[in-house]
C-alpha cells in the first residue's frame, strides 16, 4: 500500500479495540470528547476546559451528538462537507461509519485513531488526535486510503472540522500584504460564510494565515476569556470556512486548498492530511497564545530550545552592492557592537551572469570572484578574526530565465505547456518544480555542497521571492496535473527533511519576499522567520503584534534598522527601534559605518542588555496588555519567565500628540506574592525614573503597574516625537 503525507508528524498505532462507546482526549487543561459507537457515526459531543469524571459521564447521557466529527458529502448534501470524492463508478456519496479506535501513549502524547470505514466501498478515513501531556495542544488530521481497485477521486479533504457553539462568538484572524503583513482582524461571526484562503503556490501567509481564534465572550480579551486557538500546519495553500448556518452551531473547516488541487486517490494509496494544532484556554487571547508558544517551542519549532544569535544582515546596507572590503567592515562593527553574527544577502554570486540587479542568476550558485576575491574561504576567516559568526543569503527554489541554470534545464521550472511563461520579479523569475525528484536531489544536492565546502557557515537566510504564476508541471502525468500545488509542498518538505536531517544544529531563517512562510508546516525545519520586509519600526509593532497571536518571539526576528526607513521613509528614534526589535530576536539591518560613534554606542548597550534579558524574551510566556489596533496611543506587552522570578516589560507609544493622555498599564503573569525590583533598558534620560531601583509586590504592579512617562527626558535639541521603554524586574527575595 502506498502512502501520500502532505507535512505531518505522526506515529503508527498498534492496539485496536472494538465497541467503544466514548472517546475521551484529554491534555493539562483540556477535554475533547467523542461519541465513536461500533457501527455507527463518530460525533462531537465536547470540547474545552478539562472535564472530571463525573461531568463527562453526565454529559455522555444528557449532550446530544448532533456533529459528525468527520462530516461526508452525499447522504446529507445541504450540509458542507469535509470530504467528498469520486467513486470509479461514479457514485460520489460515503457512508461512513465506525469501524475501531486505537490508542498509543508516548512519553510526551498519547495518540488516538478513529478507523471509519464505508459501508459498501473498501474505502477508509482514520481521524487522527495527537493529544500532548506537557502543553494544551490537539493536533487533529485524517488518513484517506482507498482500498477499491481504482482510482478515487478526491474533491475535497480537509484535515479536521470543529463545530462552535453559536452565541456571542468573535473571530480573530490575520490580514495583510507585502511589507504589511499580520495585520490582525478581530471581528463578530455572523450568519453566512466565512473563508479565509491562500492560493499563492509557494508562499502563504503574505495575504491572510492558516491560524485563528475563536473567543467564546465576545470581542477577545488578552488575559481573561474563553478562546478557541487554531493553526493549520501547512506550507502551502490551504482553504479556512466557517459557516454558519441555521443550526446553532459555527461550523469550522480547515485544510488544503482543493481549488485546481482535485487528487486523484490511487488504489492502495493513503493521503495524509497536515495537521490542525487547536487549543482552548480560559485565560484570553495571551492565554491561547502561550499556549502555542509552548508547544512550538517544545515540539514544531527546530531548535527551539536554543537562545539565538544577535545578528547584522546586509540588506538594508548595501543590497546588492556586494563588495569584499565592505563585507569585512560591517563585520568589524557588528562585532564591536557586541554582535555574535554577520549575514551576508543577496548579491554575493554568479559567474556568467553577476547577480547585480535582481533579474538574473538564480540557480547559479557560484561566488562572483569580482565582488569576493577571497571567496566565502575569506569571509569565514575574517569572521573568525572578529570573534563572530557568518551566514549566507540563498534562494534555491527559485531561477532566472537569465541563468545557466535555466539554460541548462528549462524542463525544470513550473511551466504550462502550449503557454509562454508568466514571468516574476524582476521580468525574469520562474519557479523550479519542486515535484519533480531531480529539482528535489539538485537543491539538496547545492545545498549539501556549500555546507561541506564550508562547514564554518552557522546560518542560512532560505528567501523564496515568487508566486506559481502558471499552472504546469512537466514532471507530472497528464492526468494528474491537479496535483502540482500539493506535490511542490511535498517536495518542498522533502527537501527541508533531507537538510535539516544532515545539518540539525544550522540556523536557518524561512523567509519569502518577507513574511510569506510564517506557519508551524515549515517551521520543524526553520529556526526562525523574517515577519516582514517593513523594517519600521512603528509599523512593525503592529505586524509583530499579529504575528505573536500565534509565533513565539524566539521564531520573530525583528532587525534595527536606519532612518528614514526604506519601506515608509518615516523617521523614528534610534531608542524605539531598539526597544521594537529587542521584543523579538534581535538583529541590525543597516550599514553601520553610517551610524555616529553616540548611535552606535547606544546600540552597543542595547546588544549587552538584550544578552541579559534574552533569555525572558525568548523563551518566557507573552502576555500581551494593550494593543496597538484599540487605538489608545500605545502598545505594551510583556514576557515573564517560567519561574516568575523576571519579567520584561515593553511600552511604546503608537501616537504623538500635544497633551495626551494615555491609560495606565496594569501588568499581568508576575506572582503576586513575589516582590520584584525594577530597572529601565536601554535609558537614555537625563536622569533615572522615579521607579528606577525600587521594589514593587507583584501584586501591586498586576493591580497598578507604572506610571510610564509620555516622553523622554533630554535636551531639547535631542528630543523626539516617539517614546517607548523597556522595564526588567527582577525577583528580590
Amino acid at each position: 500500500m502506498r502512502k501520500i503525507v502532505i507535512l505531518l508528524m505522526g506515529a503508527v498505532v498498534t492496539t485496536m479495540f472494538a465497541m467503544a462507546r466514548k472517546v475521551e482526549i484529554t491534555t493539562p487543561g483540556t477535554t475533547l470528547l467523542l461519541s465513536a459507537p461500533e457501527g455507527g457515526s463518530l460525533k462531537y459531543l465536547y470540547y474545552g476546559e478539562k472535564l472530571k469524571a463525573t461531568d463527562v459521564k453526565s454529559v455522555i447521557e444528557v449532550e446530544k451528538a448532533k456533529n459528525d466529527v468527520y462530516p461526508a458529502y452525499g447522504l446529507s448534501c445541504q450540509r458542507e462537507a469535509a470530504l467528498a470524492v469520486k467513486h470509479s463508478d461514479g457514485n460520489m456519496t460515503l457512508d461512513l461509519r465506525v469501524a475501531g479506535v486505537a490508542e498509543k501513549k508516548e512519553t510526551d502524547y498519547t495518540l488516538t485513531r478513529i478507523t471509519l470505514k464505508d459501508k459498501e466501498y473498501p474505502f477508509t478515513v482514520d481521524v487522527c488526535y495527537k493529544a500532548y501531556s506537557t502543553v494544551d495542544i490537539i493536533e487533529m488530521w485524517s488518513e484517506i486510503t482507498n482500498g477499491e481497485k481504482k482510482a478515487v477521486v478526491l474533491n475535497q479533504f480537509a484535515s479536521a472540522y470543529l463545530p462552535i457553539r453559536r452565541g456571542n462568538v468573535w473571530l480573530s484572524s490575520l490580514y495583510g500584504k507585502w511589507a504589511n503583513e499580520a495585520r490582525l482582524c478581530e471581528e463578530p461571526l455572523n450568519p453566512g460564510m466565512k473563508v479565509i484562503k491562500n492560493k499563492d503556490g509557494v508562499r502563504n501567509s503574505q495575504t491572510a494565515h492558516a491560524e485563528v481564534m475563536f473567543s467564546l465572550d465576545g470581542k477577545a480579551r488578552e488575559n481573561t476569556g474563553r478562546i478557541i486557538g487554531a493553526a493549520l500546519c501547512y506550507s502551502g495553500n490551504y482553504r479556512l470556512t466557517i459557516d454558519t448556518d441555521e443550526s446553532d452551531w459555527h461550523h469550522f473547516f480547515a485544510g488544503i486548498n482543493e481549488d485546481n488541487s482535485t487528487y486523484n486517490l490511487r488504489s492502495g494509496e493513503t493521503m495524509v492530511t497536515p495537521p490542525l494544532a487547536v487549543t482552548y484556554s480560559n485565560e484570553g487571547a495571551s492565554g491561547a497564545s502561550r499556549n502555542f508558544h509552548k508547544w512550538g517551542r517544545k515540539y514544531r519549532l527546530a531548535n527551539g530550545d536554543k537562545l539565538r544569535k544577535i545578528l547584522l544582515n546586509s540588506w538594508e546596507g548595501v543590497y546588492l552592492n556586494i563588495k569584499e572590503s565592505e563585507m569585512y567592515q560591517m563585520m568589524e562593527d557588528i562585532a564591536s557592537m557586541g554582535g555574535e553574527l554577520f549575514v551576508m544577502d543577496d548579491g554575493w554570486f554568479g559567474d556568467k551572469y553577476p547577480r547585480n540587479v535582481d533579474n538574473s542568476s538564480l540557480g547559479d550558485w557560484v561566488v562572483d570572484k569580482r565582488k569576493l576575491p577571497h571567496g566565502i574561504e575569506g569571509l569565514l576567516a575574517e569572521a573568525k578574526k572578529k570573534g563572530i559568526k557568518f551566514g549566507i543569503w540563498y534562494e534555491p527554489e527559485m531561477s532566472n530565465t537569465v541563468s545557466e541554470l535555466y539554460e541548462a534545464h528549462p524542463d525544470w521550472v513550473i511551466k504550462a505547456p502550449k503557454r509562454d511563461l508568466v514571468l516574476g520579479r524582476g521580468g525574469t523569475q520562474v519557479v523550479l518544480d519542486l515535484g519533480t525528484p531531480k529539482v528535489q536531489d539538485f537543491i539538496v544536492g547545492l545545498f549539501d555542497d556549500l555546507m561541506t565546502k564550508y562547514p564554518e557557515i552557522d546560518y542560512v537566510k532560505w528567501d523564496a521571492n515568487s508566486s506559481i504564476m502558471n499552472h504546469g508541471s512537466n514532471y507530472l502525468t497528464a492526468d494528474n496535473q491537479s496535483h502540482l500545488y500539493i506535490a511542490y509542498h511535498q517536495g518542498f518538505e522533502n527537501v527541508c527533511r533531507r537538510i535539516r536531517a544532515k545539518y540539525p544544529d544550522l540556523t536557518i531563517q524561512a523567509c519569502a519576499s518577507g513574511g510569506g512562510r510564517v506557519n508551524w508546516g515549515v517551521l520543524p525545519y526553520f529556526d526562525e522567520f523574517w515577519a516582514s520586509d517593513n523594517t519600521d519600526a512603528l509599523q512593525r509593532v503592529y505586524i509583530q503584534w499579529g504575528t505573536s497571536y500565534f509565533f513565539p518571539a524566539i521564531a520573530m526576528a525583528s532587525h534595527i534598522s536606519a532612518t528614514p526607513n526604506h519601506t515608509t521613509h518615516r523617521s523614528v528614534p534610534l531608542k524605539y527601534r531598539i526597544d521594537v526589535a529587542m521584543s523579538g530576536r534581535l538583529g541590525m539591518e543597516m550599514q553601520p559605518k553610517d551610524m555616529t560613534d553616540e548611535e552606535k554606542d547606544l546600540c552597543r548597550r542595547a546588544i549587552a542588555d538584550y544578552k541579559e534579558i534574552r533569555p525572558v524574551v525568548q523563551h518566557g510566556d507573552i502576555y500581551r496588555l494593550v494593543s496597538p489596533y484599540d487605538n489608545k496611543g500605545l502598545a505594551s506587552l510583556m514576557y515573564v519567565d517560567e519561574m516568575k522570578q523576571k519579567a520584561v516589560f515593553f511600552w511604546w507609544k503608537t501616537e504623538h500628540f500635544y497633551d495626551q493622555h494615555f491609560p495606565r498599564v496594569a501588568m499581568a503573569g508576575l506572582d503576586a506574592t513575589k516582590s520584584y525590583r525594577v530597572r529601565e533598558i536601554n535609558r537614555i534620560d537625563k536622569k533615572p525614573l522615579a521607579f528606577e531601583g525600587k521594589v514593587f509586590t507583584g501584586e501591586y504592579l498586576m493591580a497598578n503597574g507604572l506610571e510610564i512617562p509620555y516622553n523622554f527626558d533630554l535636551d531639547w535639541h535631542k528630543r523626539t516625537d516617539l517614546c517607548s521603554r523597556v522595564l526588567y524586574l527582577e525577583e528580590v527575595k
